[in-house]
């Protein structure tokens, strides 16, 4: 039986978790010399490596000395705890990194909640303390106030602490250390990461905590082995979170190492292994010792807060651009999505519907991307925070809020969102002319309130939030403050009539878009919604103008990402997704049908 010890990298969004498990793998020598490896190799997603963020987390072994350390990356967003939570409950130990210029952030505080809460002794790791303007021994103090905060024990308080700039591949036990490599950090992880509990002589016990699929052999579970030995085309049985019980066999049986898995015939207690032979394998199920059955405990995954329509798209230019566009096929996707994503859920409400909820719009356009990217199409509804009814009061979903931005900023974001019922908490002066603020906010406040904030802060402010409790209805939020830009005709859009159209408001297209009635061409400059004919050709006649004509100089349209679109719409407009393009829409396409709907309202 080999020393194995499990770890998870924890940390708030870009604080260099997965730079930091590229460099372990690198200086543990599991790569061979003459492999290159690339940066941030763990994020292996089209859009993990567009964005520069993890989305989904991901487990890698590496052996250092004789130890086999199993490392498991997992992502920094809130959207994504529910990632965080399941993989914690796999491991003994956990890389807590901190960044030594910004400190303790919403998402540190929310991983490190969940962290203690399973009973698991963190090792703190001050990471980038290249940076100019770092400050560790700050940064350690607010950790230590953490801890504190979040009731940890006195085990837990008496954490062991490494200094790391991971770009460069150096761990210190002290900033006066000149150590230039990341040994410090393995004997650490070796010395203060217990080892498995469990033995291989009990009967066999093993959790499932991510899927993946395979063409060939179907859904692979990745688990860890709590008891007991495992072997290739051995009998088992799975016991799923229901109760339900089913008896199959191991067909495929997968090791870690490096990037790379490798068939196995058999495993002991406390690793981590990929297993295939059963197509009902689901996140949290057991598998166990026919003769002798313990499931472990089902794993419990917090609540979505957040909820979005998607629809079949019934626009003019339905089918033009994408291949997958009905109903059914809809369906089929998002039911494939929760077979390996447990923190969301979607219900079919009828009409070419379906009601999708999730933590966050983060995690939805997400799923909303990779679908257009694999040639749907489809509409996006307004998304809507989820209300839940607690000792018969309703009650919708707060968040924590942190915004970082310039000083001459704060009063503008102060005053905004206190129209969005948000009560701030903090303010401090953090040096370099840059103010830090906290608020308590409802959910409903920042839908929609991202891009409005980086237009007050120039671009320059940084706001992070994540998810607090459920607490009763607050008042009505304020609401988007300009009207809409309405195409009144079918047809192709020309420089022309958006050359005079630009004085209106800020356009969302180009000359040479398709419009169709009922689309939105941009944002107007007033509050109320207007039509306007964005295919309007000038007039020709066969007299020469007098001088020449003027040029038409367009101003640069806003272009639309599919979240800045979701967060601008209102509850009587949709984003139309499809692979080429993302527009957004009035619901109600007809102008008459549209005026008749709002009376209704």
């Amino acid at each position: 039986m080999e020393d194995i010890r499990n770890i998870a990298v924890i940390a708030h969004v870009d604080h260099g978790k997965t730079t930091m498990v590229n460099e372990l793998l690198k200086q543990s020598g599991t790569f061979d010399e003459h492999k290159g490896i690339a940066d941030r190799v763990m994020d292996s997603g089209d859009i993990e490596k567009e964005r520069g963020i993890t989305i989904l987390s991901k487990n890698t072994a590496i052996r250092y000395k004789n130890t086999k350390i199993n490392i498991i990356d997992t992502p920094g967003h809130a959207d994504f705890g529910g990632e965080v939570e399941r993989v914690l409950k796999m491991v003994d130990g956990v890389l807590l990194l901190v960044d030594s210029q910004e400190g303790v952030m919403p998402q540190t505080k929310f991983v490190l909640k969940k962290a203690l809460s399973f009973g698991l002794k963190p090792i703190v790791v001050i990471n980038k303390i290249d940076k100019p303007a770092a400050d560790p021994e700050r940064v350690i103090d607010e950790i230590f106030d953490l801890f504190v905060a979040l009731d940890a024990n006195d085990e837990q308080l008496d954490f062991p602490v490494i200094y790391a700039a991971a770009r460069d591949g150096i761990a210190r036990e002290s900033m006066d250390s000149d150590n230039m490599n990341m040994n410090p950090l393995f004997e650490m992880i070796i010395n203060h990461v217990p080892a498995p509990k469990g033995s291989d002589d009990e009967p066999l016990q093993l959790q499932v905590f991510t899927l993946d699929y395979d063409n060939y052999v179907g859904k692979i579970g990745i688990a860890r082995i709590f008891n007991g030995k495992i072997f290739k085309n051995e009998n088992v049985m799975l016991i799923k979170a229901d109760g339900t019980k089913s008896t199959g066999r191991i067909s495929k049986l997968l090791g870690f190492l490096g990037l790379d898995r490798m068939e196995i015939n058999e495993a002991g207690h406390g690793d981590i292994v990929a297993i295939a032979g059963f197509d009902a394998l689901g996140v949290g199920d057991s598998v166990v010792d026919p003769a002798n059955p313990m499931p472990l405990e089902p794993l419990h995954i917090e609540e979505p807060t957040l909820s979005v329509i998607f629809s079949v798209n019934d626009g003019p230019l339905a089918g033009t651009e994408g291949k997958s566009v009905t109903s059914n096929k809809i369906e089929e996707r998002l039911a494939d999505e929760m077979k390996t994503n447990i923190a969301m859920k979607y219900e079919n409400i009828g009409e070419g519907k379906f009601r999708v909820s999730g933590r966050g719009e983060l995690q939805i356009t997400i799923l909303a991307e990779n679908m257009r990217r694999e040639g749907f199409e489809f509409l996006l509804g307004r998304p809507e925070v989820i209300i839940k009814e607690i000792n018969g009061v309703k009650c919708e979903p707060f968040e924590h809020l942190v915004i970082d931005c310039p000083d001459d900023c704060t009063g503008t974001v102060i005053e905004k969102l206190g129209k969005k019922r948000a009560e701030m908490k903090v303010m401090t002066p953090t040096g370099d002319g840059q103010t830090r603020l906290e608020f308590e906010i409802p959910a409903r406040g920042l839908i929609g309130f991202r891009s409005q904030f980086l237009t007050d802060t120039k671009g320059e402010g940084v706001m992070n939030h994540s998810f607090l409790e459920f607490r009763p209805l607050s008042g009505s939020v304020d609401r988007r403050a300009n009207g809409a830009l309405i195409s009144m005709e079918n047809g192709v859009a020309l420089a022309y009539s958006l050359w005079n159209l630009q004085d209106r408001g800020v356009l969302f297209i180009d000359p040479q878009t398709k419009v169709y009635v009922g689309m939105i061409i941009g944002e107007h400059s007033r509050p109320n919604d207007l039509d306007v004919n964005p295919i309007k050709g000038k007039n020709l006649t066969n007299v020469r103008a007098s001088g020449s004509d003027d040029a038409i100089k367009l101003v640069p349209p806003r272009i639309l990402t599919l979240e800045r679109a979701l967060e601008w719409i209102e509850e009587d407009e949709l984003v139309e997704v499809t692979p080429k393009s993302i527009r957004v829409r009035k619901r109600y396409l007809d102008p008459t049908m549209r005026k008749r709907m709002s009376k209704k309202d």
